[in-house]
């Protein structure tokens, strides 16, 4: 029995560490590569550089007569700070929406509440591309023209959904006898709210808000479909450049995009565990 037991364990090991190794090497590589001088092979080393993200960033390089840049940097700010705009309009909409449907779900006994509650699983469960699709012929339909404001809407159906279903499991996990006590005690609903529910809330809420901000960032499929012609976004810049083929500025992209959403997220834990 101990015999099996040691071989179950180490097959675990094995089978976890593989797993990890499958998501993560990747990762490293895109890292690694970065800083790869060889401006056509970026499998072949030659050397460690750091001008592409120089070059990302609009400075001039010592290599730029053998180099595939890019076509315009300007273009690349302006797909970063259409991102940011959208992610944060996007995020600041979906967190309100979708706090206050699961509050209002969570606390209130009312005519069609399963069926609310399914409908906000389902942007989630609608695969992409039909989501998009829909959405399109949605504006088209209404005369609406796409832009940022079109995108915003068409991120905002899916994501109130994240920010509803992080949020419910914070308020599932809430002990609502302090609720009952702050009644006691002569509070009314909305102080027993701000003084009770919201800071126990409060770290659910920044939890859905910084997952809605970084899928808001990496959306493509549907921000692709109701974007137009005049907006473009970080996803969809570097979709462009890589039917151009692999650029190394693209894993320079990639290693910033990987740091911002790791900053964000341990923002998000740090932010949590005060709130504990």
């Amino acid at each position: 029995m101990k015999i099996l037991a040691t071989l179950a364990r180490g097959s675990l090991i094995a089978y976890t560490g593989l797993f990890f190794a499958f998501i993560y090497i990747p990762l490293v590589l895109i890292a690694v590569y970065s800083f790869n001088a060889n401006p056509i092979n970026m499998m072949t080393w030659s050397g460690f550089t750091t001008e592409w993200y120089a070059q990302v960033l609009g400075f001039k390089t010592t290599i730029s007569e053998n180099a595939l840049y890019l076509e315009s940097t300007d273009q690349l700010l302006q797909a970063v700070w259409n991102s940011l705009r959208i992610a944060a309009s996007t995020t600041a909409i979906a967190t309100v929406l979708g706090t206050a449907i699961a509050i209002a779900l969570y606390r209130f006994d009312f005519f069609g509440r399963r069926f609310y509650r399914v409908v906000m699983f389902m942007p989630m469960l609608m695969p992409d591309i039909v989501l998009g699709i829909a959405l399109l012929i949605f504006f088209v339909n209404a005369g609406i023209g796409l832009g940022i404001g079109t995108i915003i809407i068409g991120q905002c159906t899916f994501l109130i959904s994240y920010v509803f279903i992080v949020v419910s499991a914070r308020l599932a996990g809430m002990d609502r006898t302090l609720e009952n006590a702050s009644a006691d005690l002569g509070a009314n609903e909305w102080t027993t709210f701000c003084k009770v529910v919201f800071p126990q809330l409060l770290p659910g809420i920044v939890g859905g808000a910084l997952l809605a901000f970084i899928i808001s960032m990496d959306d493509l499929v549907i921000t692709y479909f109701i974007a137009g012609v005049d907006v473009t976004t970080l996803p969809m810049f570097i979709f462009a450049m890589l039917r151009r083929g692999i650029k190394p500025e693209i894993n320079a992209i990639a290693v910033m995009m990987l740091t911002f959403s790791f900053i964000v997220a341990s923002l998000g834990l740090y932010l949590r565990s005060r709130q504990k």
